[in-house]
């Protein structure tokens, strides 16, 4: 499984690419801004993209709506990780394109599998 995961914070995104390394099947690639996940998103196969930091808040619904809106990227799952995530945010994400929410801060351990899951429903 392709990863290609958004933080702003740099300990998280190494915590991110440690925390999805875990797993063997998965192989992540985390970018510190929207612009780049755009430019990379294109490039490569990807099996989902993971918006997280404050790319989770309006900035990452633009995103997701640029992620869903364009022919390359539209079929790929969204997947938000937001510090948090009431009902409201996460109906909102969801009517936006995005797969699903899943809040942080996330266990690096189980990190791999909730997004396993979270991509399956």
């Amino acid at each position: 499984m392709r990863i290609l995961c958004l933080h702003d914070e740099a300990t998280t995104r190494t915590i991110l690419a440690l925390a999805l390394g875990l797993d063997p099947e998965v192989r992540a690639e985390v970018v510190d801004s929207a612009d780049a996940l755009l430019a990379r998103a294109r490039l490569d196969a990807w099996d989902a993209f993971v918006l997280a930091g404050a790319q989770a808040g309006a900035g990452g619904h633009e995103l997701c709506r640029r992620l869903k809106g364009d022919p390359v990227t539209a079929g790929v799952p969204v997947v938000f990780l937001s510090a948090r995530a009431p009902r409201d945010e996460v109906a909102r994400v969801l009517s936006i394109g995005a797969s699903a929410c899943l809040t942080q801060p996330f266990d690096p351990l189980t990190l791999a599998r909730d997004l396993r899951a979270a991509l399956a429903d």
